[in-house]
């Protein structure tokens, strides 16, 4: 067998809460633009958590341009589809030939058997509103008289389709007729990365040309809001929302919901320079791991992290030294960001001391299931722009916390290649590397 296929990102697109594209999210980040706000989505008022980082509703969808998809599609759907239009333009693969309503033959496409869809995402979750009116409702049947199949046969099936987790990927690879690998990864928070990680491996095995990669998640709804503030795992800073995401900060008090998603086009290195593509970047590097410890917690000395960070590390056959800079995961809870700074210092040794780290989940909050592609973005953005954004509200170093977190303000630097971390609930852990890529078809 032959040495494995490089595998190149051609293009990337995002719906965060910094804006409806990769532009509008750079901008606000290299800024601090805190897009941290009041819950919008529903009346917050009494409940304990009433903050996050919402995308706006009317965004979404004056942006979906496909509505005969619209019956099978919630939130993060729409965001999926509205960030892998912005990908696949990017990567010169648009939606030339389709009318507004999503009808037509696509232009420019790669072979349908070998271009597939990878997605980090989880089940769609009905709102609170709707278990409590399904529930009294079917109460008060029973109460009348009827039966149980009698009131199975009054729902609707595509509320069972829009739960499964993998409807994400399935819509996808429909809207654009990829017959190739079709995977959906559910890790919780590692649940994109690990959805990046393992479109690279189809493409260097063979299996694939192409990939649309990347997840997507929203959870600004009453009942995860609750659940999460349940578990003491969310900021209450309800008072100063810009102020609440402080990873690494000596007061972190928790972390903050947000939302949004986020695909990269990966693509076989001799496909790219054949078309002649423009060539962002370069994924080089993937490990994944589990800590085997706690369902919510991770352990303090950083052994998972350290793993998933190590295998990335072999598998871009580089040394710790190469590492430029580390979009962390960086929660802002007191356990996930000391054990992730144990990990780092395990993964790079005496280099940890001089490498920079920053979480930009201090300005758009945690993004869950789509936050491994988006910082993966975000990655790639440094390398290219030569800048690294900051970590936002860090004030008052924490003695477990004593890496060099670019704290408040964007830092130029010359950045060859960037580590992103994703760590999930569960234990899950997913590390990315992405490189400069200098040769021929580079833009």
């Amino acid at each position: 067998m032959g040495e494995p296929r490089r595998v190149v990102v051609t293009g990337v697109g995002a719906v965060t809460p910094l804006g409806m594209d990769v532009p509008s999210m750079w901008s606000g980040l290299l800024s601090g633009r805190s897009a941290i706000g009041r819950i919008q989505a529903f009346d917050s008022t009494g409940f304990p958590v009433q903050i996050a980082a919402e995308v706006p509703a009317r965004e979404i969808e004056a942006h979906f341009r496909l509505p005969k998809l619209r019956k099978y599609a919630d939130r993060k759907v729409l965001m999926a589809v509205r960030s892998a239009e912005e990908a696949l333009a990017h990567a010169g693969f648009g939606p030339e030939g389709l009318d507004p309503e999503g009808h037509g033959t696509r232009r420019n496409m790669p072979d349908p058997e070998r271009f597939g869809v990878s997605v980090g995402t989880e089940s769609g979750r009905p709102l609170l509103e709707e278990v409590a009116r399904t529930y009294y409702g079917y109460r008060d049947h029973l109460a009348a008289g009827g039966t149980a199949l009698d009131r199975l046969r009054q729902v609707d099936p595509l509320d069972f389709v829009s739960t499964t987790p993998h409807l994400t990927s399935t819509l996808l690879a429909i809207t654009v007729g990829a017959q190739g690998p079709n995977f959906t990864c559910s890790t919780a928070c590692t649940s994109s990365a690990q959805a990046l990680g393992e479109a690279a491996l189809a493409i260097r095995r063979g299996q694939a040309d192409v990939m649309l990669a990347g997840g997507t998640d929203a959870l600004v709804e009453a009942f995860m809001v609750t659940g999460f503030a349940l578990l003491g795992a969310l900021s209450a800073r309800n008072d100063e929302p810009e102020r609440a995401s402080r990873p690494f900060d000596r007061d972190r008090d928790g972390f903050v919901l947000g939302e949004g998603a986020g695909f990269m086009v990966l693509e076989a290195l001799d496909h790219a320079l054949e078309r002649g593509a423009p060539i962002l970047g370069e994924l080089v590097g993937y490990g994944c791991s589990s800590n085997a410890y706690r369902i919510t917690d991770s352990p303090p000395d950083g052994r998972g992290a350290f793993q998933s960070m190590r295998w990335a590390i072999q598998d871009a056959g580089l040394t710790p030294s190469h590492i430029g800079y580390v979009n962390a995961h960086g929660t802002s809870t007191q356990m996930n960001d000391a054990s992730e700074t144990a990990g780092i210092k395990l993964a790079l040794g005496e280099h940890a001391a001089r490498c920079p780290v920053s979480s930009t989940k201090s300005v758009m909050g945690h993004l869950v299931a789509s936050c491994g592609v988006v910082e993966s973005i975000i990655c790639l953005m440094t390398i290219r722009e030569g800048v690294i954004p900051p970590t936002m509200n860090y004030d008052n170093p924490d003695p477990l916390c004593d890496l060099d977190y670019v704290p408040n303000v964007a830092r130029a630097a010359h950045v060859d290649y960037a580590m992103t971390n994703s760590f999930g609930f569960g234990g899950s852990n997913g590390s990315l590397i992405f490189g400069r890529y200098t040769g021929k078809g580079a833009a």
